[in-house]
């Protein structure tokens, strides 16, 4: 029997990865909180390069199960990851193993640096060096289009193969103004994604109540999972809106709730992610999500 991501401790969450994640997520019954933050931000230091905590380290404080880096280029020398406030790393597995989280890495089918490109060759580097998860999504303004997220979906699950975790879909347009369909989310899973990113109700116009709900229902019922995603600026909202997006989330049966990068530079506002892990699981999987924070040991 699959193990709920809500009952896994510190180690056992950190070495979460690939299809045995998707399953962990698909068991906990629509509780699992998906924070995204810039992979070079630290909100909480005065200067680049100071002592400080990073902002997947906040995020992961506050709720999160798992973190989700944008924008990877930007901690990768091409040897190492250097993230502000926690140091560097010799592998995404070593990062998640000190802060005791899963890590995952948005990827794009457009035209974007190398690293953070959807290309097999590029994905598998990631995987390689620990990934747990691979969002293929589009950040604002770079043109990122269905069809091109199922492409790019079926070349990296033909590369990978089976077991890398890949969850494809948009948050918000991304500069290339479309309709969320049923038709269109069943075609990512066609295309090889074993989750499938749907912006929630409320966060981008036309995505109402009922289109998400029947979508949610095709695509789970086509073998993958769903993540709402708040990508539209309002993960910087004030937290009277909260229980509106996070009941509405657990009406139309979105099993991860995911938390943009924008409100505070390169995260949202945690206060605003607490609020909603409590509206969507209750304080007590919170408090215990947040009481297995910390920074881990390094060798």
């Amino acid at each position: 029997m699959t193990t709920r991501i809500l009952d896994l401790d510190r180690e056992r969450l950190a070495a979460l990865r690939g299809r045995e994640l998707t399953a962990a997520v698909a068991a906990a019954e629509g509780r699992t909180m998906i924070g995204e933050v810039f992979a070079e931000r630290a909100a909480l230091i005065p200067e680049p390069g100071g002592r400080g905590v990073h902002n997947l380290e906040l995020v992961s404080a506050f709720g999160a199960d798992i973190v989700v880096l944008n924008l990877i280029e930007r901690a990768w020398d091409g040897e190492r990851f250097e993230l502000p406030g926690l140091g560097t790393f010799a592998s995404l597995t070593e990062l998640a193993a000190y802060v005791g989280r899963p890590v995952g890495v948005n990827l794009e089918p457009g035209d974007v640096p190398e690293i953070r490109r959807a290309r097999p060759e590029h994905a598998k580097r990631l995987v390689d060096l620990g990934a747990a998860l691979l969002c293929i999504t589009a950040n604002p303004g770079t043109g990122g289009s269905f069809d091109g997220m199922a492409r790019v979906t079926e070349e990296l699950r033909a590369g990978l193969g089976d077991d890398v975790a890949l969850w494809s879909g948009k948050m918000h347009h991304a500069g290339h103004p479309e309709r969320v369909t049923k038709q269109r989310l069943v075609s990512l899973v066609e295309a090889g994604a074993d989750g499938v990113v749907m912006p929630l109700p409320g966060t981008l116009p036309g995505v109402t109540r009922e289109l998400a709900a029947d979508a949610v229902a095709a695509v789970q019922r086509a073998g993958a999972v769903v993540m709402g995603a708040i990508g539209t600026s309002q993960e910087g909202a004030h937290q009277n809106v909260v229980p509106q997006l996070a009941l509405t989330a657990k009406e139309v049966g979105v099993d991860a709730h995911h938390f943009g990068d924008s409100f505070i530079p390169g995260m949202c506002d945690p206060e605003l992610l607490y609020a909603y892990s409590v509206a969507i699981r209750g304080r007590r999987h919170t408090w215990n999500r947040m009481a297995l924070g910390g920074r881990g040991f390094r060798a």
